[in-house]
């Protein structure tokens, strides 16, 4: 299989997540797919940049904007396919298969399938919904991880500069609905612990809820922050 994939990743004061989240990228740099890893920072005051140059990342720095640096990453990218990946998720084992028999069926825009790094009802109950949005709706949200041919990204218009819902954006404006991949995406569980599974949910559905009906983004990243 030839290295196709440009893995980016937005990072703010994410050392810690980035230990986790690296080492389960190296099953698909041992399979050939993976060409080069994009780290774009907002101004870390960590060693966040410190870790993603260790690792041999091309590392990217501006502002805080996870939409905007998003798009700084995918404007460098050199690879035909863009793996988009939060730092606070890891990828399961397993998944550079799944991505192999994507890649070779030609397949168009795909995310993996949701579960937290927690055990319990609750965190079953909010990946559930999560997949089955996905599934119905073909709406992944960014820690879902995305992976999406170049050109497809391009003619949606890649990337929206904003700090919230980039992932929807860009996922709604695609011409093809992506697919579910058979791999998970893991990922934190740390606002949910803190904030309240049912609390949290809600407060993503609305917040979901206000976009879609054109709720300006930057208003809502101040609400969903507070």
């Amino acid at each position: 299989m030839t290295a196709h994939i440009s893995v980016i990743i937005p990072t703010l004061n994410s050392e810690k997540n980035l230990p986790t989240c690296l080492p389960s990228l190296m099953e698909g740099l041992t399979a050939g797919l993976i060409r080069e890893l994009i780290v774009t920072d907002g101004g870390s005051s960590d060693a966040t940049c410190k870790i993603a140059d260790d690792v041999g990342a091309v590392v990217l720095t501006g502002p805080a904007s996870r939409g905007g640096q998003l798009r700084r990453g995918a404007e460098v990218a050199k690879g035909k396919w863009l793996l988009v990946l939060h730092s606070d998720t890891h990828l399961e084992r397993g998944w550079a298969q799944a991505v192999s028999d994507h890649l070779e069926a030609d397949g168009g825009p795909a995310y993996f399938r949701l579960r937290f790094r927690a055990k319990g009802m609750m965190p079953a109950w909010v990946a559930g919904w999560a997949n089955l949005r996905s599934m119905l709706f073909g709406l992944p949200y960014g820690d879902q991880g995305l992976l999406v041919p170049v050109e497809d990204y391009r003619r949606a218009g890649g990337y929206p500069d904003q700090p919230l819902m980039e992932d929807v954006a860009l996922v709604r404006a695609l011409d093809r609905k992506p697919v579910a991949l058979d791999a998970h995406a893991v990922t934190s569980a740390d606002r949910y612990a803190r904030n309240g599974w049912l609390r949290r949910g809600m407060r993503n559905i609305w917040t979901f809820g206000r976009y879609m009906a054109g709720a300006d983004p930057e208003r809502l990243a101040q609400a969903y922050r507070r």
